[in-house]
């Protein structure tokens, strides 16, 4: 049995091989990044109608300008955009409202409708929606995305390509005026966005995101319709698994959209990363320990509070490392410039948020406190 002394100097020394280990893992990912962007497009042949749905949870801000990007788009086909609600007096129905008057050439339709159907309201309110679907090619997009407008002509050319059966999105992160939304708009375009590409490049993710589900309406009653995942936290991901099941593929295009950040305080932001961080953990447990590799310089800086040899210039190399990568996001997807500075905060924040997502399996979720299962289903926790 090691001694307390030894029992540090190795766990030291873990902490040390990890981090050099999550350095390669960086500079692998800024390659993986810039090939990704540089992938294929699609050609758009015929111009299906589309049905784009947003659910709707009160006031956010800069929500109109979000709105109005998805009408705002060089497609030839008709759009139907269909907003919904479980609140007569959502806010947000307010600019529902200006979108109509500002383009009065769409058909925008708005489904309130109190009815819940399961745990996860999202779905719930997308189950509410589902009657006023017209076209054939349903697209669903959370309200805090914002679009090219290219956007839909690209993602239904990619639609239409053989064998697939969904498309979904990689979303970049576009901060606001206060620190932690710059934070975490950090995060996603440092974190999550060469996460994604790196288990995409390796062949150990499928993953789909609730910033752009798009599939037909065919698909979508093949699978069970939204009501088959009205209990789950991640339903993005399972109604992609559920596409994949079908016998399809999901493909994710080399473009990204827009998630606009909004957090105003360090609770609010935390309070979002636990909750991503528990449901990646419920979706991939083993990946999800795995992923401790993507975090070099809170195990060099730890490695060094143990007294490791060389950690100090480890935990530089690192910071080196996601600034490297940080451009590379940047180029690849022209990006505004990014806050280097706030690498390390950054950084550390998200190892904290690693560590605690062991702890515990509740999330808050639009004002709601839920417990994940262990099948990935939500249970409401009740005040």
């Amino acid at each position: 049995m090691l001694s307390a002394p030894s029992s540090l100097v190795w766990i030291a020394d873990v902490c040390l091989a990890a981090a050099a280990v999550g350095c390669f893992y960086l500079a692998g990912a800024c390659f993986l990044v810039l090939r990704f962007a540089r992938g294929r497009e699609a050609n758009l042949g015929a111009a299906p109608g589309v049905t784009i749905l947003k659910p709707l949870h009160g006031p956010e801000p800069h929500l109109y300008e979000r709105f109005a990007s998805f009408c705002n788009q060089d497609y030839p086909g008709p759009i139907q955009l269909v907003f919904g609600t479980h609140d007569r007096d959502d806010p947000a129905i307010e600019m529902v409202e200006r979108l109509k008057t500002a383009f009065p050439e769409r058909e925008i339709t708005l489904a309130i409708d109190p009815h819940e159907h399961g745990s996860n309201r999202k779905v719930s309110n997308l189950i509410n929606m589902t009657s006023s679907i017209r076209h054939d090619v349903v697209l669903v997009s959370d309200s805090d995305i914002q679009v090219a407008p290219k956007y839909l002509r690209r993602v239904v050319a990619e639609l239409q390509q053989l064998g697939v059966g969904a498309v979904t999105c990689l979303y970049h992160g576009l901060g606001g005026a206060g620190l932690w939304s710059r934070v975490s708009a950090l995060a996603i375009n440092t974190h999550f966005i060469p996460e994604v590409i790196v288990g995409l490049g390796l062949g150990l993710a499928q993953p789909c995101f609730g910033a752009t589900l798009a599939l037909s309406r065919q698909m979508l009653r093949r699978i069970g319709g939204f009501a088959a995942f009205s209990e789950c936290m991640a339903d993005d991901y399972m109604i992609g698994q559920a596409v994949r099941s079908a016998g399809s593929d999901v493909i994710i295009p080399n473009f990204t959209v827009g998630h606009v950040c909004f957090e105003n305080n360090l609770a609010a932001l935390i309070g979002r990363q636990i909750r991503f961080a528990r449901t990646i953990r419920s979706i991939d447990p083993i990946g999800y320990v795995g992923s401790i590799l993507t975090h070099p310089l809170p195990l060099a800086l730890l490695a060094a509070l143990l007294g490791a040899q060389g950690a100090l210039l480890i935990a530089g190399l690192a910071l080196g490392c996601r600034a490297a990568l940080c451009y590379c996001v940047e180029r690849a997807y022209g990006l505004e410039r990014q806050p280097y500075w706030l690498i390390p905060l950054q950084d550390l924040m998200l190892f904290t948020v690693y560590t605690a997502s062991f702890f515990g399996a509740t999330v808050s979720w639009r004002g709601h406190r839920y417990r994940l299962t262990s099948d990935g289903s939500l249970a409401q926790i009740e005040k």
